[in-house]
């Protein structure tokens, strides 16, 4: 959302599901660590806004609303992903987080990078031979 510029994610120091299943890159969800880390955002304009969520037996839903229309929407996608084997003998998972910005004619006007993450991994990457 274009009305909040600047956010503080804590990065994911581990992955521990496989992408069977992901519905979005890895690293792009929210850490929540209950009572150590958890989501924090900071709001460096002058709108207000509110996060409004809501959840199922099986789902968690956020939505952001602002008193402004909207003048972008984005697309947040992965550049680059690796994976390497690590000296200790276990696997940590990388990957640069990016976001093509639109403006209401849906015409991409900035591609942005967001972040890089590192993770340690808590599973085998890789199949084995069948």
């Amino acid at each position: 959302m274009e009305y909040i510029s600047n956010y503080d994610k804590y990065r994911h120091s581990y992955d521990v599901f496989p992408d069977a299943g992901r519905s979005q890159p890895f690293g792009t969800g929210a850490t929540c660590f209950y009572n150590y880390l958890d989501l924090q955002i900071r709001n460096d304009t002058e709108q207000n806004v509110q996060l409004v969520i809501r959840m199922t037996d099986t789902h968690l839903f956020g939505e952001w609303r602002a008193g402004l229309p909207r003048i972008h929407t984005y697309e947040i996608y992965e550049k680059k992903h690796w994976i390497t084997r690590e000296y200790w003998g276990g696997y940590v998972r990388h990957n640069k987080i990016y976001r093509k910005v639109f403006n209401q004619e849906q015409e991409m006007v900035r591609d942005e990078w967001i972040t890089e993450n590192h993770a340690v991994m808590m599973y085998e990457p890789l199949l084995e031979k069948g």
